[in-house]
């Protein structure tokens, strides 16, 4: 066959070259004559149907090959530098919703937004600038918005930007709502019944002087736990203290270097005297090595009983802090990820405290990810057995750490062993075997929530939503017994109508919904995106997703569905479940063409994890790999041959399963049509290149 039609090269330096030469001819030898040019026409593809007359399409000119080769380096270029991912979403899916149901606008913008929900109501709440919204998204309802305004209470100030009150806390508390704000630089509570706002004056410590500010508010009954500083500008070392309760308590100044806290909770044990509060953080690295990690993350413990020290040093301090590293790195690929960046707790279904997983979403220096998984067990066992690091001596009695029944007071030895040497010398590694992360990507993720779920056929799965800096959302499946290991990344999210940042996302395990907001809107996605899946049975079982299954010619939820649905529990294979051993053909698409034409043939990619090959004859013309990042796979024909005419398929191929995607047929045609559809064409490719060509160059470079 002629060379008329480009295969990719394999080898990136070759495609640097030609990407190099063609950058510089392109715009002097195309863009600036085509636009004094007069109208001309560029070949559109068809996509009759298979009873559909044939379309008759002529060539444009030469020219125009210089672009097109141009678009097509990009694409390629793009998809070696990503390699060939199938830890990445096979799909991409963007979530419409139902119109006035799913999504609500706030009506202006909110740069900083924190949003409460209660699991099994319609109702989210979502603090903002000067006011809270409550939204309702009602089942097969209309969603709805009211405010209710807290503007600042300070007049004087010495910004715009420090006049503003930033909701940055809302709590459920038996009186109401609690919501707290920056309140211009003076942090305050009200409290919300019934849209009726009662002012509860300065509360330090609920609140910080500005929304950019780390801060980490925890409530267990009556007792308040807070990392935000009390005083503006005095007391900048970050603190973990009890700010209500039996006795105020705060961190020593030096057991913590910079910290950045991420989350914290409290866990009952078996004995009530020995509740412990956990919290994670990161810190700047103690170890000033050139070749050390510039950031350590950490578990620190506290006893919830704690009633600080005898001496005066140690009676206002936590007296059984420890804290530990938390380690997450792939000794397999030499890879390690020491920026901690959420962590969500998944409680064990039989109440078994110890066999709660802590999942982890940690990030490197070039922003790759992994999500490791701990068990509140083995950290517990970490704090109660590892020595001191830095600490050879003898341990006192009783050892730092441990829980004291009665409310009795930490000896003061104990206190200075445990201020001096406040972290364990053993590290809290992630469960199984292996000690390796659960996966890593090549995508920035940066929140994580997890519901456990039980599918059609009775296996248990966790399925993990994380939050990208893309603002989109990952939905990868875990099954939940530890001896399988196939962790499937289903697919990307765009859970918004505009493209943005996903500043807040809480999961609601019983309404089997996502809420997520943004700077412009709030969006409710559902856990089971069924509909997305095209390809019927074998499309719909090949998604792997645990809430999708097969019932009577259509791909449903499990939770719609009055009967079993069909569903897999062959990982590998889940396509060989449905009823008929073969997909579906393609429906013919034709169209005529005339001789030495241009022309291409475009094939959607609905699958990240699949090869789509153009195939003429016995012949493969083109070949997209997994991690292509185009949508589509392209076949460009420069000069359309006599032997170039005839059938073209495009084939999908993903582990064993086989698609027909596209069948299209090339017909000669005498020209005749050609010369008279010549002027619209060319008009259209210069308006088409000349608008996608900048956005596609600037993606390249960026990338």
């Amino acid at each position: 066959m002629e060379s008329g039609l480009r295969r990719r090269s394999q080898n990136p330096g070759e495609w640097k070259d030609e990407l190099s030469w063609t950058l510089k001819g392109v715009f002097l030898d195309w863009a600036v004559p085509q636009l004094s040019m007069g109208p001309r026409k560029w070949s559109p593809q068809g996509r009759a149907a298979p009873s559909a007359p044939r379309t008759r399409v002529p060539g444009p000119p030469a020219r125009s090959v210089l672009l097109l080769r141009l678009l097509l380096l990009l694409w390629a270029a793009a998809a070696s530098a990503q390699g060939h991912s199938r830890s990445g979403p096979r799909i991409f899916a963007v979530w419409k919703g139902h119109v006035g149901q799913d999504r609500v606008d706030f009506g202006q913008t909110e740069p900083h937004t924190v949003l409460f929900h209660e699991p099994g109501s319609s109702s989210v709440w979502v603090g903002g600038r000067g006011k809270v919204y409550l939204f309702d998204f009602p089942e097969g309802k209309n969603a709805s918005v009211r405010t209710v305004n807290i503007g600042s209470t300070k007049g004087s100030c010495l910004d715009k930007r420090d006049c503003e009150n930033y909701i940055t806390l809302l709590e459920r508390r038996s009186e109401g709502l609690l919501a707290c704000g920056t309140n211009a630089r003076h942090p305050s509570c009200w409290n919300l019944v019934n849209d009726t706002v009662v002012p509860l004056g300065e509360m330090r410590g609920y609140a910080p002087f500005s929304p950019d500010e780390n801060s980490l508010v925890l409530f267990e009954g009556d007792e308040v736990y807070s990392t935000i500083r009390k005083q503006e500008y005095n007391g900048k070392i970050p603190r973990f203290r009890r700010i209500r309760g039996e006795s105020e308590l705060y961190t020593s100044d030096t057991v913590m270097q910079n910290p950045q806290f991420i989350k914290a909770t409290i866990v009952h044990q078996d004995q009530a005297y020995d509740d412990k509060i956990y919290y994670f953080f990161r810190e700047d690295n103690p170890d000033k090595n050139p070749e050390a990690p510039l950031n350590v993350s950490r578990v620190a413990q506290l006893c919830r009983g704690d009633q600080g020290g005898e001496s005066s040093l140690s009676v206002s301090k936590w007296n059984t802090f420890l804290k530990a590293m938390l380690v997450c790195s792939d000794a397999a690929t030499n890879k390690n990820f020491n920026r901690l960046q959420d962590v969500f707790l998944l409680p064990d279904p039989s109440g078994q405290w110890r066999d709660t997983r802590v999942y982890g979403v940690f990030s490197n220096p070039w922003n790759y990810s992994a999500v490791c998984v701990y068990s509140l067990g083995d950290i517990d066992k970490v704090f109660r057995t590892s020595s001191l690091k830095g600490y050879h001596s003898s341990l006192p009695n009783p050892r730092p750490g441990k829980c004291l029944p009665d409310q009795q007071p930490i000896p003061t030895e104990t206190f200075q062993v445990a201020d001096r040497h406040p972290e364990v010398a053993q590290r809290v590694e992630p469960m199984g075997p292996l000690k390796t992360p659960l996966f890593h990507s090549k995508y920035h993720y940066q929140k994580v929530v997890v519901h456990r779920m039980q599918a059609s056929h009775g296996e248990t799965y966790h399925v993990l939503y994380l939050t990208t800096d893309r603002g989109t959302i990952h939905k990868v499946v875990e099954p939940g017994k530890q001896e399988h290991s196939f962790i499937f990344n289903i697919m990307e999210i765009q859970p918004f109508r505009r493209a943005a940042a996903i500043q807040t996302m809480s999961l609601d395990a019983e309404r089997r919904k996502l809420y997520v907001s943004s700077q412009w809107e709030v969006s409710q996605v559902p856990l089971d995106l069924c509909e997305v899946y095209g390809g019927g049975c074998h499309g719909c079982l090949m998604s792997r997703d645990p809430y999708c299954g097969w019932d009577q010619g259509r791909c449903v939820s499990i939770y719609s569905s009055q009967r079993s649905v069909l569903q897999s529990i062959n990982p590998v294979e889940p396509h060989k479940e449905c009823p008929n051993p073969k997909p579906d053909k393609a429906p013919l698409q034709k169209v005529s063409l005339a001789p030495n034409s241009r022309y291409y043939l475009s094939c959607p990619m609905e699958s990240r994890h699949a090869t789509y090959s153009w195939r003429h004859k016995e012949n493969v013309e083109q070949s997209c790999e997994p991690g292509h990042q185009s949508p589509n796979c392209i076949l460009f024909i420069e000069n359309l041959t006599a032997q170039q005419y005839g059938h073209y398929f495009c084939e999908a191929q993903e582990g064993s399963y086989f698609r027909e995607a596209q069948h299209w047929q090339l017909l000669p045609e005498d020209g005749i049509m050609a010369e008279h559809l010549l002027g619209h064409a060319c008009a259209l490719a210069a308006s088409f290149w000349l608008g996608v060509l900048p956005t596609l160059t600037l993606g390249l470079l960026v990338h």
